[in-house]
């Protein structure tokens, strides 16, 4: 078998956001082929064979590719709307026009959200697409099919709703499949596209929608198939007061308790917001293990409130960091959510003593990887881990002034990406993506986002 070929990084500086969080000033990534094989302070070792590539990354900071747990790609083309909304109200005002969405608006909508996120440092995604309309096509495919054209390492959290408007749920009859229908979707999805091994490109989770949009057997069904099939279970949990209300009236109990009676809380789980939690529920998460995405931007534009991070984490709970879709958080960037997550954090009651700069980058690196349930594999830069990482410009205008690399990453302006690597493949150059092209996927969603507009006004 023939040598794996060798990229040597060297002269940055690197973040490793290991369990010590080891930094260097000045150090080098060996990577050989898709994996990490060495790293350190200073140059390079002498004698590396097969080096086909060495990149000096003076003026660069090293990170772990960022890691979003939490998406819903489709929103892409409906930016821009219902801005003045809480949840339900702003769910209730779009539902209509996403019941209108097909594959080609998907593919579309899937390649502009990957797009912005891998050019802003995403290195590994995840998609909750829980929208599927009668006669729309393979909507999955088409997600999955963006991923791997992007180069991004993928989840696909395959959603589902049976609940619809006449059972006193959200969304348009039309927009739900039956109970039947999402599980037989759903298991027919992680056989065509789950991957289990360590450097899997794509894996796949059981993901129904929410408690307001999903019926109690999709909940405990979902779960069993999950665990049946050895995969990840995801779903929105805790997200507003009106959803606490909501299961509280219908179930007689909080979304902890609720969860908890349906399968639905243990390691191979995880909850997206979980704004509105007691003491108890946190507990409960961190007895179980169950992670969290938490979405601080989504949060903030839907008026949702401010998760209790500090207080997760200081439980032991996986927590990472989620863009939720675009139609809450219309710049579709995760690196912005380092930034958001620490600022919004220390508006809560930890006040200063919320979040640091660095434990902002861990929700975003290796929090991400333990709630994906990749901890193992991705999420920090150490040897043998798969080779997602990439190089920050730090010796701009932006951020020249700043002495810690981490904390100019983290409290200022977007950094530029000289570098992201994935799978030890590069897929961005000082800023653009080599994978596709920019231009044509603007257009395409900007079509698409047009098309889908006139066909709800006909509605």
């Amino acid at each position: 078998m023939a040598a794996a070929q060798r990229t040597v990084i060297e002269n940055g500086a690197i973040a490793t956001v290991d369990a010590q969080d080891t930094e260097y000033a000045s150090g080098y990534v060996v990577l050989a082929g898709n994996r990490i094989e060495a790293l350190g302070a200073g140059r390079a070792p002498d004698g590396l064979e097969n080096v086909v590539r060495r990149i000096d990354a003076s003026g660069h900071l090293v990170t772990p590719g960022l890691i979003n747990t939490h998406h819903h790609f489709y929103q892409w083309i409906t930016r821009g709307l219902a801005t003045d909304h809480n949840l339900f109200d702003w769910l209730v005002a779009l539902y209509p026009t996403w019941a209108r969405i097909d594959e080609p608006m998907v593919r579309a909508a899937a390649q502009g959200s990957l797009a912005m996120m891998a050019r802003g440092g995403v290195t590994c995604a995840t998609d909750h697409h829980y929208v599927f309309p009668r006669g729309s096509g393979d909507l999955s495919g088409a997600i999955v099919g963006a991923a791997r054209d992007m180069g991004v390492r993928f989840t696909l959290a395959r959603g589902s709703m049976d609940r619809g408007a006449s059972d006193g749920g959200l969304p348009p009859d039309f927009a739900v499949e039956t109970l039947d229908e999402a599980l037989a979707a759903t298991e027919a999805t992680v056989d065509a596209h789950h991957d289990p091994s360590s450097d899997a490109m794509t894996q796949v989770a059981v993901a129904p929608c929410s408690p307001f949009s999903v019926s109690t057997d999709l909940m405990r069904q979902g779960a069993e198939l999950a665990r049946r099939k050895g995969v990840r279970l995801h779903t929105h949990g805790s997200e507003t007061v009106e959803e606490e209300k909501f299961c509280h009236e219908l179930f007689g109990m909080g979304p902890t308790d609720y969860f908890e009676s349906t399968g639905w809380l243990g390691e191979d789980v995880w909850m997206a917001h979980c704004v509105h939690m007691n003491d108890s529920d946190i507990a409960a998460f961190a007895r179980t293990g169950t992670g969290v995405a938490h979405c601080p931007s989504s949060n903030a534009r839907l008026a949702a409130g401010i998760a209790r991070v500090p207080d997760m984490l200081a439980a032991g709970v996986p927590v990472g960091l989620g863009v939720d879709g675009t139609a809450s958080n219309e710049s579709g960037e995760l690196h912005t959510e380092l930034r958001n997550a620490l600022l919004i954090n220390r508006l809560g009651a930890h006040r200063e003593a919320a979040l640091t700069a660095r434990q902002a980058l861990r929700l975003g690196t290796y929090g991400g990887a333990r709630v994906l349930g990749r901890a193992a594999e991705t999420g920090s830069l150490e040897p043998g881990k798969l080779a997602d990482l990439v190089l920050w410009r730090m010796d701009t205008l932006a951020h020249s002034s700043i002495a810690d690399p981490v904390a100019a990453l983290v409290l200022g302006a977007a950094a530029p990406v000289t570098a992201s690597f994935v799978d030890g493949r590069q897929i961005v150059e000082n800023g653009r993506l080599l994978t596709v092209d920019e231009d044509a996927v603007a257009r395409a969603a900007r079509d698409e986002a047009r098309r889908l507009a006139r066909i709800a006004a006909q509605d």
